[in-house]
């Protein structure tokens, strides 16, 4: 048995011989009924029982993740400094102009969370996506992991193993100032802000970030990328002050969305007046037509062995969903081998796994996705079966169940990893869950706390 199941197995049994552990269950539902875990205006949906990792997959999500880091760093540089490399990507001409803005300091890759299927039993790994600085998830974790810590289950665990979390937040702004000193146009006493489009952006995290820069006697505002104003000498923040470095929350194709109005903030950048941390070069991963590109001659060229062999065993096969680029009767016949999504977007947005669809409709999907006909690129992707691990369902109403009708058996739910990289080391795990073959909140997906067991972890977060 793998030593991560047996700890899953263990923390059910503490659960199971506490009558269920009720009282803590209702007090960690109410603590995140009151928390700041709020997507789009509702409280995230999350699960009492924790992923609990060991050694060993902390070993192996850490190798990863930050090999993966030094592979992206390869692609990106190349696509900066080579006309003919650019070429791979099929990118719009105003994402080519984004992209090659002056950065200005060292970082390639400031911040990102590279989303990941791990089987815990055989300690193997294949990737999502990769995400760049429009990722979240860092206050979901903090706030599941607040909900559950003083439970009667944890501490019981914790009598027998060495527990702890992820430091999610005050290693990224030691990052984040660390990346700014290192700006050609830096300045004493900077003031920093945090930018989305934000109808789109997990505010109650960007606030909890600004006020741990303020607490080191750091200005930093949270702000809209509209009302953000370039005379031709400083950015301004909508309050009338000067910003001289922005964390960019918005991913690239918000941006695009709303060029006219985001042309102060490009302009600014354009124009080394901000430090903007991280670059619009950070599109170059986001995009998943990525996954073919690294697979490519260009790019295998510049990597080495060790780099190479990681990538063939994690790249699911991937291509545009075009008739030039891959069989679509085969596709077709299929369904349940594939995957497909849009090239170019976020939050699970127009995913489709075959395993999920009737016949009828994954050819509908087909249809309508093929060869560009909705005006948008898709790849199709070789599905990975996600591994499952034992968990309980969100407690939804266990504030007024009557003890008797709150189950404690668990139920299998299929897992994703993200894995956050802060300038390239790897900091923690954003831990989601769901029930069906595509795990996202609009899915009835859920967020687990991450918690290392008996395990020597850089940076984790004593319990």
């Amino acid at each position: 048995m793998a030593r991560d199941v047996a700890y899953t197995d263990e923390y059910f049994q503490i659960i199971q011989d506490a009558d269920g552990d009720i009282a803590s269950r209702r007090a960690a539902f109410a603590y995140m009924m009151a928390s700041t875990a709020i997507v789009h205006h509702q409280v995230v949906a999350s699960t009492f029982v924790p992923k609990l990792f060991s050694q060993e997959v902390y070993d192996l999500m850490r190798t990863s993740a930050e090999m993966t880091h030094a592979i992206l760093c390869k692609v990106m540089q190349r696509y900066l400094d080579d006309p003919a490399y650019r070429e791979l990507f099929d990118f719009d001409e105003r994402l080519r102009e984004l992209i090659l803005l002056p950065r200005g300091y060292d970082s390639l890759i400031p911040f990102a969370r590279v989303d990941t299927f791990i089987d815990e039993d055989a300690l193997t790994l294949a990737f999502c996506e990769f995400n760049g600085d429009g990722s979240a998830g860092m206050n979901e974790n903090r706030e599941i992991t607040n909900s559950i810590k003083d439970s009667e289950t944890l501490r019981t665990f914790a009598q027998a193993h060495k527990v702890c979390g992820c430091d999610l937040f005050e290693p990224w702004v030691d990052a984040f100032c660390r990346i700014y000193d290192t700006y050609v146009h830096k300045v004493d006493s900077p003031r920093f802000a945090i930018c989305d489009y934000l109808e789109n952006g997990v505010v109650d995290e960007f606030h909890v970030f600004a006020d741990l820069f303020r607490a080191r006697g750091i200005a930093c505002e949270v702000c809209d990328v509209r009302e953000l104003t370039f005379n031709g000498d400083q950015l301004l923040s909508p309050t009338g002050h000067e910003i001289n470095a922005i964390w960019r929350r918005c991913v690239t194709n918000d941006v695009i969305d709303h060029w006219s109005e985001s042309l102060d903030l490009i302009d600014a950048v354009r124009h080394e007046k901000v430090a903007l941390i991280g670059s619009f070069a950070g599109h170059i991963i986001h995009d998943k037509q990525i996954f073919d590109v690294l697979m490519k001659p260009e790019t295998t060229s510049m990597l080495t062995a060790d780099e190479i062999s990681f990538l063939e065993q994690t790249i699911p096969q991937t291509a545009f969903l075009d008739e030039a680029e891959v069989n679509l009767a085969q596709i077709r016949q299929n369904k349940d081998q594939w995957i497909i999504k849009p090239a170019d977007h976020y939050g699970a947005d127009e995913v489709h796994a075959g395993l999920e669809c009737t016949q009828e409709a994954w050819e509908e999907l087909i249809g309508r996705f093929a060869n560009s006909a909705s005006g948008t690129p898709f790849i199709v992707q070789r599905y990975i079966r996600p591994y499952k691990s034992k968990t309980l369902p969100p407690d939804t109403g266990i504030l007024e169940m009557p003890d008797g009708e709150i189950s404690d058996v668990p139920v299998l739910y299929n897992n994703l990893n993200g894995l956050y990289l802060y300038d390239g080391h790897f900091q923690g795990v954003f831990s989601r869950l769901g029930p069906h073959p595509t795990i996202c909140k609009q899915n009835d997906g859920m967020t687990a706390a991450t918690i290392w067991v008996d395990a020597n972890v850089q940076d984790g977060l004593e319990l």
